[in-house]
């Protein structure tokens, strides 16, 4: 197995544990104010996990690839960006 694929593999482990962490959280705090806070401070973390996993395999693939087309992967994960963060 690829260190580059390994590595995606196990942040999204990890994401998905603290997914179902932050739901049980949720469920034994029985407050919707906190379970808002909770899953607030989660949505903080997905963007990162993206950005960190987009970012392990580009560089996994990116010695495959021509620049044509990791131009258009760039493009498309600006836009990707734009319209997760702008308001």
């Amino acid at each position: 197995m690829s260190k580059y694929l390994l590595g995606m593999v196990l942040i999204r482990i990890l994401s998905g544990t603290l997914e179902i962490t932050a739901a049980l959280i949720m469920y034994r705090l029985n407050s919707l104010e906190k379970a808002l806070l909770v899953n607030s401070t989660l949505a903080l973390v997905g963007p990162f996990v993206l950005i960190t996993t987009t970012a392990l395999g580009l560089v996994g693939v990116a010695d495959k690839l021509s620049y044509s087309k990791l131009l258009w992967i760039i493009a498309g994960l600006t836009c990707l960006f734009i319209g997760i963060f702008k308001r």
